[in-house]
């Protein structure tokens, strides 16, 4: 009897040890397995090198408004065994991936472009027959994964990728991002029944804290026509070295070889604070294409700014009923008591029908603004939701003469789209600038940013009712003054066609016009930009028999291809389509780029592995800096199969279950011994830099603020003032003396603030910054 309770014991204790590494260390194989991702485990199983990936590089070239990237990934196989990588990684939504080759040793294979089930079915079947093959595939718009198959032991195999995207000047200021890791990504979809397309999300991640296996690196080398003022980078160091006035190259620190933990930004400026205006033309057999970019009038003095009508349209259908629609309460309360007494506003509430405030818009006074108000707050939501017609009665109201108009919706993006609504938004562009807030804590994203796309606008979501003051003030910021409105551009004897936008917008803020499309005949004739400005009228021409097509401007094809796709694909979210997945997959191919129904493809033509299939291997990630284990979860396996009936687990199970819930309280408690907690307050600045990029870098940094102040430590607030000059880095760190911390954790505070990076300000200005910081022990 002795014996058999000490073997029942011993199946116990083994079943805990495999349900734990289960739980924790891989993705789950019971039956209701999730696509959620899990932690990684090194277990050096039978000699299988589980680290594929050893580096990943990024060479930027950066031509006038242009980038042009070649991404390197090695693959090294360590191990005794054949391996297949898979590697999860981001991209930045305007890149055009356009090229793609893989070396082995002496051989260089260049991809090919095809549809995505056939160059699926082409790799599966090299990787079958022993050769090694590597496969590139988009699974959402910002997210790649590659595949290598047929790593041998021993074997170095290159990948290289290459795309192109445009860098678009705000105030000044270019940035270019390169993001290096694609987070976690929670799904409750069965693993079982999902399309393998959705499978990507399923991805090993190392701890918190823990440093990527493989080493980054990137370069960036920059050349303009006008010189180069300023260059900072505000995620990593770097080392900047001029080659003249107008070329500059950055390279990384080699301190931040494992910085491939967060996004790479880099900031410059051009002298006088001026952008690059002017025409780019390329000429070839996939046909011309045009990009012109003209530079906006300066901003003004609110005085001189063109009167704004506003007209908001607000959802208060049944799903907005309750959380939604207080928080859009509070966001519309917000909005309308800020508008000046010179602007124009109306409300138009929808839902199976629709009602407006008033049959034209009225003048922003204390009485109407009240009015609206106590209309909105009496809304308690039901009902239908039909967005188009509510869409086209606000279009067609009455314009006030000489008022910019704008069209705010409100909603939690879960009405009845049809197509027309985007097509409706895209063609009136040139009536209204287009606005969409999305409400509540699972907004329909798709929808919301969709009509951002079309509208040539920003995204706004607000989650929480406390985050609608600031949302709402980033938003009055935007428009605060138009720099050109009633914008249109002609072309005068230049035969264009497929041109993007279809209308221009409102100038909202010192960034440039950019229209791009394709032409025909012989390069010669007019465009010409009017609008008015807060100076009157304005008009700007450029002569286009002055300009030559360029072999470098090749590229435009590219991205005006990528421009296209991108709007067909928010079509498709709404209501997918055979028409447009095959024009998308059209132009996938002509113009070979990676798209959701085309993909890259290399092949070797060598048998290399004659000793069975390779071992398939997902190359763990890092979490994105600032991120906890809590993203990944951890408990989520335990959490499902805790939830059985109590007769449906196996009774060994017990034992685990009580020493992960006795682990976890442990945790918990020993988290609240020692955690110092760091929340951000108050953030007074002067102009030049925007709160959120303050807040951002802030809460960046709260893990080494809360190492210099230690576990023990009492509750309470205190100030931190900065200076941060115009390349955004500290020139000066200020801590007023309190009870709360003493001189050494003040002086090593003020040693990591001085390290922080807030890119470039705006006009090239100092900016003053008093942060409160809050302590919660």
């Amino acid at each position: 009897m002795k014996a058999a309770f000490r073997f029942s014991i011993a199946i116990g204790l083994v079943l805990s040890l495999f349900l734990w590494k289960t739980t924790y260390s891989q993705p789950p194989e019971a039956d209701d397995r999730t696509l959620s991702p899990y932690f990684f485990l090194n277990s050096d199983e039978n000699g299988l090198d589980q680290l594929p990936l050893k580096s990943t590089t990024a060479d930027v070239r950066i031509a006038g408004v242009i980038a042009d990237v070649a991404v390197t990934q090695v693959y090294r196989n360590e191990g005794k065994r054949p391996l297949e990588a898979l590697y999860v990684f981001p991209a930045s939504t305007r890149a055009a991936v356009y090229g793609m080759k893989m070396t082995i040793g002496e051989r260089v294979i260049e991809a090919k472009i095809g549809k995505r089930d056939e160059a699926r079915q082409q790799y599966e079947r090299a990787r079958d027959q022993g050769k090694s093959a590597s496969l590139l595939e988009q699974q959402r718009p910002n997210v790649f994964q590659m595949n290598v198959a047929n790593i041998m032991p021993g074997d170095e195999i290159k990948v290289e990728l290459k795309y192109t995207e445009l860098i678009v000047p705000t105030e000044g200021i270019y940035e270019f991002a390169y993001p290096t890791v694609s987070g976690p990504r929670y799904s409750n979809q069965s693993a079982d029944k999902a399309p393998p397309s959705e499978s990507w999300s399923r991805n090993p991640y190392f701890r918190q804290g823990q440093a990527p296996s493989y080493s980054f690196d990137i370069r960036v080398a920059i050349a303009s026509p006008l010189p180069i003022r300023d260059v900072a980078c505000s995620s990593h160091k770097v080392k900047t070295t001029f080659k003249g006035p107008s070329a500059v190259d950055v390279a990384l620190d080699p301190a931040e070889t494992t910085g491939g933990n967060r996004d790479y930004i880099l900031h410059y400026r051009l002298d006088g604070n001026r952008i690059q205006s002017g025409l780019l033309l390329s000429e070839s057999e996939k046909g011309n294409f045009f990009l012109m970019m003209m530079q906006p009038p300066r901003r003004v003095t609110k005085a001189d700014i063109p009167g704004r009508e506003y007209i908001f349209i607000v959802d208060v259908s049944g799903s907005m009923h309750g959380f939604p629609l207080d928080i859009s309460k509070k966001l519309l309360s917000n909005l309308i008591s800020g508008l000046r007494r010179s602007d124009r506003f109306n409300v138009l509430l929808f839902a199976g029908g629709s009602s407006l405030l008033s049959e034209s818009s009225l003048p922003a006074t204390s009485e109407n603004v009240a009015r609206a108000i106590q209309t909105i707050e009496n809304q308690r939501g039901g009902g239908g939701t039909e967005l188009l017609p509510a869409l086209k009665r606000a279009l067609s109201l009455e314009r006030p003469e000489n008022f910019s108009r704008t069209v705010v919706m409100v909603t939690d993006g879960y009405v009845t789209v049809e197509e027309e609504a985007f097509d409706l938004i895209r063609n009136s562009l040139g009536q209204a600038n287009m606005f969409a807030f999305g409400i509540g804590t699972s907004v329909n994203r798709h929808l919301i940013e969709g009509m951002a796309h079309v509208g040539m606008g920003e995204p706004f979501v607000i989650t929480k009712p406390e985050e609608a003051s600031a949302k709402a003030e980033r938003f009055r910021r935007l428009i605060a003054s138009p720099v050109l409105t009633q914008a249109k551009v002609s072309f005068d004897g230049f035969q264009v066609y497929d041109v993007e936008p279809l209308s221009i917008p409102d100038v909202l803020a010192d960034r440039p016009v950019i229209v791009f499309g394709k032409w025909k005949g012989k390069a010669r004739g007019a465009i010409t930009l009017t609008g008015i400005s807060g100076e009157g009228r304005h008009s700007e021409t450029i002569d286009v028999g002055r300009v030559r097509p360029a072999e470098e401007n090749d590229v435009l094809r590219y991205l005006w291809a990528r421009h296209r796709i991108t709007i067909l694909s928010d079509y498709n979210k709404l209501h997918s389509d055979e028409d447009r997945v095959r024009e998308v997959t059209d132009l996938g191919l002509t113009y070979n780029l990676l798209t959701a129904y085309t993909s890259f493809v290399a092949i070797d033509s060598e048998v290399r592995n004659r000793g069975g299939g390779p071992a398939q291997v997902k190359q763990p990630l890092p979490l994105p800096q600032g991120v906890s284990d809590y993203a990944v979860g951890g408990f989520g396996a335990l959490k499902n199969f805790a939830a059985q009936p109590m007769m449906a687990r196996n009774a060994a199970a017990a034992p685990y279950l009580d020493k992960v819930a006795r682990e976890r309280q442990v945790i918990k408690e020993e988290e609240k011994r020692k955690a110092t907690v760091l929340t951000v307050g108050d953030i007074v600045l002067s102009e030049g830099l925007p709160r959120h990029t303050i807040l951002k870098v802030v809460k960046s940094h709260a893990r080494e603020m809360e190492a210099c102040i230690g576990s023990g430590q009492p509750s309470g607030k205190f100030t931190v003032i900065l200076t941060i000059g115009a390349d955004g880095t500290v020139k000066n760190v200020q801590i007023p003396a309190s009870t709360l911390i003493d001189q050494k954790t003040r002086q090593c505070l003020a040693e990591k603030i001085r390290q922080w990076r807030f890119g470039l300000t705006r006009g090239g200005r100092e900016v003053n910054a008093t942060i409160t910081l809050y302590i919660l022990s």
